[in-house]
């Protein structure tokens, strides 16, 4: 079972940020996905710290259907697996993985 992200963050944004609704706005109305998640979270509490980033990172946990659309972001704009890593913070060892187990 999934949380309702969607309720989360229209309750977060209603009741403590209500001034950052329209930057979220296009986000909210469609299907949020693991990545949508991570995009709202830096959009409504801003940049985390190295500390809190470090700590976030080792707990992600990504679906299926976001490795591939990850997957798919390489391929179109034709990162090498270190670009890929800096941009998502994700280990090369990681992107090589998906890529021996979805392509």
């Amino acid at each position: 079972m999934r949380p309702d992200y969607k309720n989360i963050y229209n309750d977060i944004l209603e009741k403590k940020y209500p001034h950052k609704r329209k930057e979220c706005e296009s986000l909210l109305k469609k299907r949020i996905t693991d990545l949508d998640v991570i995009k709202l979270n830096t959009l409504i509490f801003g940049s985390p710290d190295t500390e809190t980033e470090r700590f976030n990172q080792m707990h992600r946990c990504y679906t299926k259907n976001s490795i591939l659309k990850l997957l798919m972001y390489q391929k179109e704009h034709k990162l090498t697996n270190t670009e890929m890593s800096r941009h998502f913070k994700i280990s090369r060892t990681t992107i090589s993985k998906w890529k021996d187990l979805f392509l």
